[in-house]
């Protein structure tokens, strides 16, 4: 979910990729890379991506359309990897899983009678980031020389935080828990077509004379990806009653009510664990000719899919601002 009540919430406004060039960004991996893989899975022709031992790389394709998009607007991604997952998510990864084998069964059905669109469609949905999708996704990276982080657990956790130390600029994600976490500044729809969206952390503060962490009781309030809120209260409820009563915890005395692991999910926002054993390079030099071997003949992916995606790379590499890649 990603928090997606805060939405009504957050300060967000419209920028343009002139104003965010020359910037480092910390890109929440695993949501940018599943928004890519669904949308190739469902547009691309199955036998285009997947090798003759069986494994489905559309990830590479996908990685391959996505990547421009940083390349020619003159901005460094640093792709930061999920750790093991938190077991406060369990019970949404769990709940994930039943929806993929429902939509499996459901795109089964729809072969059987014919109708590829809704197959199509439901493919989309029961994609997972599979061992061969998180390996063949770290070598193509490394061989644009894009850069890589590998968190100890939550990637957005770890994003915010480069992001909080000023290593990065941004943190680059379509969820909305980078507030929670405490990300200054996020861009979203860096996987949509047009300018991105600046998501401001104090703003948002700001806009409704609340702290970071009166933030945090809002959303645990109205229910995260780690706890179920209380039924009925939403985003402007639960804002109402974090600033009567002061926090979460008053608000549920005065409420008389319970959250399941209310303090050990706000202890995740505020303290998550997060790492300070990184380093990378903004100075990037992508070995496009070895990219596109290693994903057209190591991989065999169909060549005519990311001929394109290869081709503006190389392009971006001569624009201005980017030649010292060169």
């Amino acid at each position: 979910m990603g928090n997606a009540d805060l939405r009504s919430l957050a300060v967000l406004s419209d920028v343009s990729f002139e104003e965010v060039a020359g910037s480092v960004v910390a890109v929440d991996a695993h949501n940018w890379l599943y928004r890519y893989l669904t949308t190739t899975v469902k547009f691309t022709r199955e036998e285009a991506y997947t090798t003759a031992a069986g494994d489905e790389v559309a990830n590479l394709i996908g990685l391959v359309q996505g990547l421009p998009k940083f390349f020619e607007h003159d901005l460094v991604p640093v792709f930061v990897f999920d750790g093991g997952v938190t077991e406060l998510k369990d019970e949404e990864v769990a709940e994930r899983r039943e929806a993929r084998e429902k939509a499996e069964e459901q795109r089964k059905e729809a072969e059987e009678r014919g109708d590829a669109v809704a197959a199509a469609r439901l493919e989309a949905r029961t994609q997972r980031l599979t061992d061969v999708i998180h390996e063949t996704t770290r070598e193509l990276l490394e061989l644009l020389d894009v850069p890589i982080v590998e968190a100890p657990a939550e990637g957005e956790a770890q994003a915010s935080h480069m992001a909080l130390r000023g290593d990065v600029d941004y943190v680059g994600s379509e969820d909305y828990d980078t507030l929670l976490f405490g990300a200054p500044y996020t861009l979203r729809q860096l996987t949509s077509k047009g300018d991105p969206e600046l998501m401001d952390l104090d703003a948002t503060l700001a806009e409704h004379d609340i702290t970071r962490e009166q933030l945090v009781d809002v959303a645990i309030l109205c229910g995260t990806d780690f706890n179920e809120g209380l039924s009925g209260v939403g985003p402007k409820t639960a804002l109402s009653a974090v600033r009567e009563h002061g926090d979460l915890w008053a608000v549920l005395d005065a409420r008389e009510a319970y959250i399941e692991h209310a303090d050990r999910v706000r202890e995740l926002f505020l303290d998550p664990p997060v790492t300070d054993d990184y380093a990378f390079e903004t100075d990037i030099s992508p070995d496009v000719d070895a990219a596109r071997a290693y994903v057209t003949e190591e991989w065999e992916v169909d060549a005519d899919e990311v001929a394109r995606g290869f081709e503006r790379i190389e392009s971006s590499l001569v624009q201005t601002g980017l030649d010292e890649w060169t």
